[in-house]
């Protein structure tokens, strides 16, 4: 089984597993409790709040997110468990406890959006959600009432609204295979049947929970990144032929463009922020300037500017039509022009002219080479 040593540093960084619900900032609500009140808007522009839900025989709440793989994971299966107990009187709500403002581009990586609440409509019309996502990343007083570790973070009250389980879905993060012990289920048949759960507390697998007081992640990142060294090197036709055929195990993007060209400059800063979101993943960002020779210096000082620490080329030809054909034979000319390259040469997205952000990033972790889930699932 391969494990990049970005991914293992992903790992690290990104997720945690939680060998105790107490911390001391905030401490995760216990068994027997009664259902902390809370007041959120939903992706539907409603508000929700405990009342809404005064007819439910068992009420779920969810803390879950957008960006973290973990969370995207079980999604269908949240999706199934509202539809399967619908019927039984069980509703489920989600809530997002992330302050967009602590989350860095860089644990962004298995995602296309962030978790601010614009985006959490994005997801949740994308994955079809059929409970109601509400979002709690402004204050986060419901989020440190209930006491999330991660997300995804599951608690689960009777009729009465006591605490009855909490801790995680099930014990099987990967969607391809099969969980083998389905602990929000059998706590919810359970309150249903007039029983004891079984089980009332397990730990948790996920993404920490991205509170408030994390924002300094942010300013760190930014220093980081500021000192990261840009360089720009010399390619001619052959180069950029030979760089076309991507030997590599990863997915390039490469973008064409020019100092003079204004679509060029206003897109740059979606190219950088894609790049540091996936850089960590099998992911490869190039960046080819046609600016003449004579504005080399002008060309890096730009790239300088633009903190672009990926690998930039310049190139040296003086016929750009030579260029446009090493590209891509398709390529009328225009710039800027962005494409994503598979490992063996394959063109599976291309834009000529200035690209959308979103719809960059959804070719970007749509693409099997990326995906929304830990790569390790598809090596083993």
């Amino acid at each position: 089984m391969k494990k990049s040593a970005s991914l293992i540093t992903c790992l690290l960084m990104a997720f945690v597993i939680s060998a105790s619900f107490n911390f001391d900032e905030h401490k995760t609500l216990a068994i027997g409790s009664a259902a902390p009140y809370f007041n959120l808007k939903g992706v539907d522009g409603k508000m929700y709040s405990l009342a809404s839900f005064k007819d439910a025989k068992v009420l779920v709440v969810v803390f879950m997110c957008n960006h973290c793989p973990t969370s995207q994971a079980y999604e269908p299966r949240m999706i199934k468990l509202t539809r399967d107990y619908a019927p039984k009187g069980v509703r489920v709500v989600a809530i997002n406890p992330n302050n967009p403002s602590s989350l860095r581009l860089d644990e962004l990586g298995y995602s296309d959006v962030g978790d601010s609440y614009p985006e959490m409509k994005i997801r949740a019309k994308s994955a079809g959600f059929n409970f109601p996502y509400l979002y709690d990343g402004e204050t986060e007083i419901t989020s440190k009432k209930y006491g999330p570790v991660t997300t995804p973070h599951i608690f689960i009250f009777d009729q009465d609204r006591k605490l009855r389980y909490q801790g995680r879905i099930d014990d099987m993060e990967d969607p391809a295979k099969t969980p083998t012990s389905y602990d929000a289920r059998n706590a919810i048949e359970a309150i249903l049947a007039g029983k004891e759960v079984p089980v009332t507390t397990t730990k948790v697998f996920g993404c920490s929970v991205k509170w408030i007081e994390k924002k300094d992640w942010i300013k760190k990142a930014e220093i980081q990144w500021a000192k990261e060294p840009v360089s720009l090197q010399d390619i001619d036709a052959a180069g950029v032929s030979e760089l076309m055929k991507n030997k590599t195990d990863k997915l390039l993007m490469i973008n064409l463009w020019a100092t003079w060209c204004v679509p060029c400059v206003e897109e740059f800063p979606d190219l950088v922020t894609a790049n540091r979101m996936y850089r960590d993943r099998d992911f490869k960002m190039i960046t080819i300037s046609s600016d003449a020779m004579k504005d080399r210096s002008k060309a890096l000082a730009f790239l300088e500017k633009r903190q672009s620490s990926s690998l930039n080329y310049i190139y040296t030809g003086d016929n750009k039509y030579k260029l446009i054909e090493s590209i891509d034979p398709k390529w009328q000319g225009a710039l800027p022009y962005t494409i994503l390259v598979e490992p063996g040469g394959k063109i599976v997205y291309a834009k000529e002219g200035k690209v959308n952000a979103d719809s960059l990033k959804q070719a970007i972790i749509n693409n099997p080479l990326i995906g929304r889930i830990y790569k390790v699932f598809k090596e083993q």
